[in-house]
């Protein structure tokens, strides 16, 4: 991995030379005050909206907003631009949200706080330095330095989205992991995985210990997040339909399994993962009436739920029927949001930001839409540069 630093026309991230106070006011994604001594705005009739900065100052919001990527390039050791837009502007649309975080993240390597490098495939990522660690120390925060780990990195794409789809679900106001937060979770009470299953290869039975790519704690259970960047091989696959029967079951966090949400690539991935989860309708539907028994049915395209036999009790006696486990839902990575360019070269669409239901996923219609990010720059007591990880679980 490389050093990287872009000059270009046009680029994602041009440089821009711009003074005190105006950087302060576009690193939030805003504009400063540029109003005559009329009260009118230069060449306009209406004076530009200055959002927050109307509550707290510019310059403590883009310390909050530093503090706040900064603890996240700690957190996670490697990171986009994408991400920061996630975690500090999720209820902004998404322009304005990448917009506002390309300044933050100028602002941040120009002050040599993260240093940017260039991936194998030609992602851009960025990882803390050292003056990144003593910024972060100087404000009662302790961080480690990641810059050394990023250059051994050769394609971090499935690390990337994983904790991409971490930040999405905490935007939304849900408690995520990432499988190697969870894991470090999971050693702590000596556990290996965060559900047991029982699966089928080549004619071997075995039992194995399955941890997500991503997790995220809702009110009724654990939504179980897979990005599937390749075809699944025998053994991932019949992990996946395991997975799937096991719907309902409890996990290691003492809530139930109630959706599998997987993450496709490409278009041939997303086939074969639909092709697969069909054969299992087909399967499962022949299965008799008994208590514990799931079967798979497909409600829409990209949409399945799972249904368990139990047991209700019935006057004297009992009866068996059917219940809702919960859902396996099939859509594509949201690759386009990363490569969308503000000067609009390159024709690719922001579809499948936060206010079109589709992130951290796509929820099936029983459930309800999902509710709009609110700012995490300022909370009840004034600006809060903790992340949710830090703040609600201190």
């Amino acid at each position: 991995m490389n050093n990287y630093h872009d000059d270009t026309r046009g680029a994602s991230e041009p440089h821009e030379h711009a003074a005190a106070g105006t950087e302060a006011h576009q690193a939030l994604g805003e504009m400063p005050d540029t109003t005559g001594h009329d009260g009118r705005a230069h060449g306009t009739e209406r004076t530009p909206r200055r959002g927050l900065t109307n509550a707290v100052h510019a310059r403590e919001l883009q310390s909050v907003i530093w503090l706040r990527t900064l603890l996240l390039a700690d957190r996670f050791r490697v990171m986009r631009t994408i991400d920061v837009a996630v975690h500090c502007f999720a209820e902004r649309p998404f322009k304005a949200a990448l917009s506002a975080a390309q300044r933050a993240m100028r602002g941040l390597v120009k002050a040599k706080l993260l240093a940017r490098y260039r991936t194998d495939r030609f992602m851009t990522v960025y990882g803390l330095t050292q003056r990144g660690v003593t910024w972060i120390q100087e404000r009662g925060h302790a961080a480690s330095a990641s810059v050394r780990r990023v250059t051994d990195m050769t394609n971090p794409e499935h690390r990337l989205w994983a904790q991409f789809l971490v930040l999405c679900a905490e935007a939304r106001g849900l408690h995520a992991m990432t499988e190697n937060e969870l894991a470090q979770k999971l050693a702590r009470g000596f556990a290996k995985g965060l559900l047991t299953v029982c699966t089928k290869v080549k004619g071997r039975q075995q039992t194995r210990s399955l941890r997500p790519d991503a997790v995220a704690i809702e009110a009724d259970g654990i939504t179980w997040f897979e990005v599937d960047r390749s075809a699944r091989g025998s053994d991932r696959a019949a992990a996946l339909r395991s997975l799937v029967l096991s719907m309902g079951a409890d996990t290691q966090l003492k809530a139930p399994l109630r959706r599998v949400v997987v993450l496709t690539r490409t278009d041939r991935i997303h086939a074969r993962v639909i092709a697969a989860l069909d054969r299992l309708v087909t399967e499962t539907a022949g299965r008799p009436l008994e208590e514990g028994v799931r079967r798979l049915r497909r409600r829409a395209n990209g949409v399945y739920e799972v249904q368990q036999t139990i047991s209700q009790r019935l006057g004297a006696g009992s009866r068996l029927v059917d219940v809702l486990a919960g859902y396996v839902l099939v859509q594509a990575l949201p690759v386009n949001l990363p490569r969308v360019r503000l000067d609009g070269r390159g024709g690719i669409t922001p579809s499948g930001w936060f206010e079109e239901n589709e992130l951290p996923y796509r929820r099936p219609l029983p459930l309800g839409t999902w509710t709009r990010p609110a700012s995490p720059l300022v909370g009840g007591n004034g600006p809060t540069g903790l992340p949710p990880s830090e703040s609600s679980l201190a």
